[in-house]
């Protein structure tokens, strides 16, 4: 199921306060009733730009996905001289945002468990490590190089920015995703 959202419209303004209550709240077994009082809207506006809950959810997942494709996009071009400083603000802002990885963790639970609203987050896996591997590409690894490092980038990140959740030690998290940074950038042949 996907619902799209026009940007700029009332339906995206909504989705955006039920994305800014989800990650201070979590998702759990919130029903739309709860969720309406507690954003200041109805039930029926929900339900009528989103069908359900499960719509709702889906729409969710689906934004903050694009939002993120978005930011990475967006940061890459800004540094095309040195793909690794977009890498790294990708990062800086990642953990800027303290509600993405408890929002995002409780999303991945939900796919894990089969849930359809967010089964979207195993597209969502496959297209950053695609996307990570052209970029290792793009800075000078072999092709099946690439793969594996965007492998190792997609768990090293995860599990940094899980440890940053749980912990709020910046100092650290960001202490490694430099070194992990460094450690992949490719060996210069030259000389």
């Amino acid at each position: 199921m996907t619902v799209t959202v026009p940007a700029g419209g009332p339906q995206e303004a909504l989705l955006r306060r039920v994305i800014a209550y989800f990650a201070a709240n979590g998702v759990g077994d919130t029903s739309l009733r709860t969720l309406a009082a507690e954003i200041g809207t109805s039930h029926r506006m929900l339900i009528y730009h989103f069908g359900s809950r499960e719509g709702l959810l889906t729409a969710m997942v689906e934004a903050v996905w694009r939002d993120q494709q978005e930011l990475l996009d967006s940061l890459l071009r800004e540094a095309a001289d040195d793909p690794y400083d977009g890498a790294w603000r990708f990062w800086l802002r990642l953990a800027d945002d303290r509600a993405f990885a408890p929002l995002f963790f409780e999303m991945s639970a939900a796919a894990m468990q089969g849930h359809a609203w967010a089964s979207a987050l195993r597209t969502w896996i496959t297209f950053w490590t695609d996307r990570l591997g052209w970029f290792f590409e793009e800075v000078g690894h072999p092709t099946a190089q690439a793969r594996i490092q965007a492998r190792m980038a997609m768990a090293m990140t995860r599990g940094v920015l899980f440890e940053l959740a749980l912990t709020g030690d910046r100092a650290t998290a960001d202490a490694t995703m430099a070194a992990f940074l460094q450690s992949t950038r490719p060996i210069s042949r030259a000389g």
